[in-house]
């Protein structure tokens, strides 16, 4: 860090902050990745921010009001991370689901600089986009010319508002299409437990705020149960105006849908004039293919990405879908900080990163799933299955307090990962190890599971 930042920064952050964060990042940048594995779960007082410039006091209460600073960031590198009170941790879950190549990837720095000091811009008006944003967008066309999607709308800055607006399209073309000969409001065909969002409209699609949101009705089925999704179909026939799904649900225990499943609904849909969304938020870039519908030759109406797509840098997000699909208007959905162009500039870095690494991210992401197979088939009595693909992955246990407990014995061990127990019949601890992850560091992971397992203290 230079002088003149780090006078900035000590400006800003409080001199200790300052000088404890550049203690951090030497010693993750000055330790081999072995050294750091056999450190992960331990504290370093010497790394340690003594006394923390502000409290969590002006949180809400759902976000930490009120507790303790001492295991909140300090700094981060890799996969590694620093706590504020010198503990080192093992993120197994990219920050949260959206750090694609872990922390300060140098890469992803160099480009963001590298951009900077040609003169790309952070952000700009949607009605001039910058080169990089265009050449993301025709990237991505590009993906996806093999199944029709030649539209991006690269406006929008959440994956929420990218929901929303497929929402919005869906809607619109049924209103357009259907709402004269239907004397009843639309139906949307939703995953029991989705997440498409926290907008209302997008939440709407799970059940929540069911007298604040009316004009559509979302009926839920079950993953993986086509008998239901035909009968849901032919009960409502020409009333549904799409399907939703993710491919992998994150938020419901790791939970893959099956490809019969997935083309079977695009069947339905076809039969029915519905189209199809397939929310990719999660999936999206940690698949070499980027996209993990073309993995299992799906071809949906709409695709939203999000997340992964720039790495965690800047938050971008994006709605594929079909030409004759093109029919909002420019201020219909939008956020102030789409068309982001440096972090378009970080995406495209991040996609050549993924070509250049494809057999590597094929490598690992085997390694992992067979591994978590394999806990699940040695320790049957505590775990019921290997959930997930690739590097989402999940292990699903018999019992939630015992997912809780593994999850907290895992945690104090140094693995920073999550645990589903908070809906009904949910007990999955969840990993999403960045592509940044190694042959290594997955054994290592693997094994500290297989060690927390097979000690008793835990339960």
């Amino acid at each position: 860090m230079s002088e003149s930042h780090s006078s900035i920064c000590s400006d800003l952050l409080g001199r200790e902050t300052a000088e404890a964060t550049r203690r951090a990042m030497q010693f993750l940048e000055r330790t081999g990745q072995d050294a750091l594995l056999d450190s992960v779960g331990r504290r370093f007082p010497e790394l340690a921010l003594e006394n923390p410039p502000v409290t969590k006091d002006a949180f809400p209460t759902s976000y930490g009001r009120g507790k303790s600073c001492d295991d909140d960031l300090l700094a981060g590198l890799g996969m590694f991370y620093l706590t504020q009170s010198g503990k080192l941790m093992l993120d197994c879950v990219s920050g949260h689901y959206q750090m694609i190549w872990g922390y300060n990837h140098p890469e992803l720095v160099a480009a963001a600089t590298e951009g900077m000091r040609l003169g790309i811009i952070w952000d700009n008006h949607a009605n001039i986009p910058a080169t990089p944003v265009k050449l993301l967008a025709s990237g991505l066309t590009a993906l996806t010319e093999g199944i029709g999607l030649d539209r991006v709308l690269l406006g929008v800055c959440t994956g929420t508002i990218a929901c929303e607006a497929a929402l919005k399209i869906m809607l619109m073309r049924y209103q357009r299409d259907k709402a004269r000969v239907e004397d009843a409001p639309p139906v949307v065909i939703a995953l029991a437990s989705n997440y498409h969002g926290t907008s209302m409209a997008t939440q709407a699609l799970r059940g929540m705020w069911p007298d604040l949101v009316a004009g559509m009705a979302p009926a839920l089925v079950e993953p993986n149960d086509p008998d239901e999704l035909r009968k849901t179909f032919e009960r409502f026939g020409t009333r549904v105006a799409g399907f939703w799904a993710e491919p992998i649900m994150m938020n419901r225990e790791a939970i893959k849908l099956d490809p019969e499943y997935l083309q079977l609904a695009r069947q339905l849909c076809d039969e029915t004039d519905a189209l199809m969304v397939i929310d990719e938020i999660q999936t999206c870039f940690w698949y070499p293919d980027v996209l993990y519908s073309l993995r299992i030759g799906l071809a949906p109406d709409m695709i939203v990405v999000g997340k992964g797509m720039t790495a965690g840098f800047h938050p971008l997000a994006g709605l594929l879908y079909r030409s004759e699909l093109d029919i909002l208007e420019q201020y219909d959905a939008i956020s102030t900080n789409g068309n982001a162009s440096l972090a378009a500039l970080v995406a495209l870095s991040n996609m050549a990163l993924i070509r250049r690494e494809r057999e590597r991210i094929e490598r690992v992401s085997r390694r992992l799933e067979g591994g978590f197979r394999r806990i699940a088939a040695d320790f049957p009595d505590v775990i019921e299955s290997a959930n997930g693909k690739g590097l989402l992955a999940g292990l699903k246990l018999r019992d939630r307090e015992d997912a809780l407990s593994f999850h907290k014995a895992l945690v104090e061990r140094g693995l920073w990962l999550r645990v589903h127990a908070y809906h009904e019949g949910h007990r999955t601890i969840l990993t999403k190890c960045p592509l940044v992850v190694t042959e290594a560091i997955v054994d290592w992971l693997l094994q500290a599971l297989r060690d927390t397992l097979s000690k008793k203290d835990w339960r």
